[in-house]
């Protein structure tokens, strides 16, 4: 379980280095969860202990958000005063985010039903 914790955090570290060295506009965290990703399409699958280590994970996924709970109350001032722009940038991706689920989910929906419609022979 330790090694499944260690190649997360590795993972995360390369991805913080990446887009510190290459100067990315990508978050560290980022980077490294599509390192972590492309190894495990490599692997071809995710090995029970990373699941175990990412189930634990995922269970206390709020825990984690305190540290960001914190921050909005403790910069209350600046989001008072840049509130339009923030809630235009909140609105705008949660938007856009619906937009790009419904066309993929499109798409897959008539891949899936033209993969059914076709006779295997």
């Amino acid at each position: 379980m330790l090694s499944a914790l260690t190649l997360i955090l590795s993972c995360q570290l390369i991805g913080e280095l990446v887009t510190r060295f290459f100067g990315l506009p990508v978050p560290g965290p980022v980077a490294g969860m599509v390192i972590l990703f492309a190894l495990l399409v490599l692997k071809g699958s995710v090995p029970r202990q990373v699941g175990a280590v990412t189930d634990v994970l995922l269970n206390n996924l709020a825990l984690l958000f305190v540290p960001a709970g914190v921050g909005v109350m403790a910069h209350l001032g600046l989001l008072g005063q840049d509130w339009l722009p923030i809630s235009v940038a909140l609105i705008g991706s949660t938007l856009a985010t619906i937009a790009v689920t419904a066309l993929v989910m499109s798409r897959l929906a008539r891949a899936s039903a033209d993969d059914e419609e076709t006779p295997n022979g």
